[in-house]
């Protein structure tokens, strides 16, 4: 496994969603589809990332990391 460069929780109150972003430029979301459906796991590339979704990620990003993040996203 690539190690690990950080991870971003886009969480809402009542589900989880949290992209880890790792060296290869691979990402992982792990977030919950509804209570009963929770810890779903799945790889994506940046262009299966929505627009918005790319906005929380920056937004929530630690600043050390958001530099290396935005270019993974390819953002803007």
């Amino acid at each position: 496994m690539e190690k690990e460069i950080c991870k971003v929780s886009i969480s809402t109150s009542f589900l989880g969603d949290e992209y880890t972003f790792y060296e290869n430029d691979k990402i992982k979301r792990v977030y919950d589809n509804n209570s009963l459906s929770s810890d779903v796991t799945e790889w994506l590339e940046a262009k299966q990332i929505s627009k918005q979704n790319k906005d929380k990620i920056i937004r929530k990003c630690p600043e050390e990391f958001k530099e290396r993040i935005m270019l993974i996203l390819d953002y803007p």
